[in-house]
């Protein structure tokens, strides 16, 4: 269902990277989006420009770790637009090192970014975005290659997303007959500021410069670079569209044949 024949996208994370190519892709598509991230200038700043393009955007701050926050966040896209159709969950962090060393904040904060907050979000736009009464909907989570086999000092990312894949196959299951497809979309290494931050993790460990790491990780994709924010978001508009009715309960890799499986 849709309200006015136009569709509502709620994106977490939207402000940068994957989740600003997303919010621009969807909204390209002519949807209307609705962004968060914790820091309001930033949100402000992003709709703002995606208003200044002709876009049918709004957003509010707040932290997806955080139940009243999420609340807060899905109540706001109800209450801006009326209904969600498109929850794109895509906020997320990097996070680990040697494990053995790994403190407790990291790894938990590293969980509750990655996987606690997509339970968090799914449930409340499927309550109060009353998803599935609508007959339609779409459900992507931004997961990553590292979701699908080990991640080298990246025990709680690859932990986390391994559970967001593992999600994302059991909902799209339990939802198969309601017209909401879950799907996830797996990137493998993308080309933004959390790219930048993890080389600089690994230059650091490895005491080498951040462009040796960065030849190391090109080196192992097949294609030879990092896959763009708008590729993967491409792959998302597909998934959210009615041509993609039949995809569900997937994990889609956007890698350059990273990973082929």
């Amino acid at each position: 269902m849709t309200v006015n024949g136009q569709r509502v996208a709620l994106i977490t994370g939207g402000t940068s990277g994957i989740g600003l190519a997303i919010a621009e892709n969807l909204a390209s598509q002519k949807l209307k989006v609705f962004i968060c991230a914790r820091n309001g200038e930033a949100v402000s700043s992003t709709v703002t420009g995606l208003r200044e393009r002709g876009f049918d955007a709004a957003g509010i701050a707040a932290d997806i770790r955080r139940l009243e926050d999420v609340r807060k966040l899905v109540g706001g896209a109800v209450e801006q637009y009326g209904h969600i159709d498109v929850l794109v969950n895509n906020a997320g962090r990097s996070g680990g090192g040697v494990t053995a060393e790994i403190s407790d904040d990291v790894w938990y904060d590293v969980i509750d970014t990655n996987l606690n907050s997509v339970f968090l979000m799914t449930r409340e736009v499927l309550n109060t975005g009353k998803l599935v009464q609508n007959g339609w909907g779409r459900i992507v989570n931004i997961a990553s290659t590292g979701g699908k086999q080990g991640v080298i000092f990246g025990a709680p990312y690859s932990a986390a997303k391994h559970g967001v894949v593992g999600f994302t196959k059991a909902l799209g299951l339990e939802l198969a007959k309601t017209g909401v497809t879950v799907n996830a979309v797996c990137p493998g290494y993308v080309e933004t500021p959390l790219a930048e931050r993890v080389r600089q993790g690994y230059a650091a460990y490895y005491n080498v410069t951040e462009d040796n790491i960065l030849e190391r990780f090109q080196a192992k994709i097949p294609l030879g670079r990092y896959s763009a924010p708008e590729e993967v978001a491409g792959m998302v508009g597909y998934l959210v569209s009615d041509t993609a009715a039949s995809v569900t309960a997937q994990a889609i890799n956007v890698c350059g044949g990273l990973g082929n499986y």
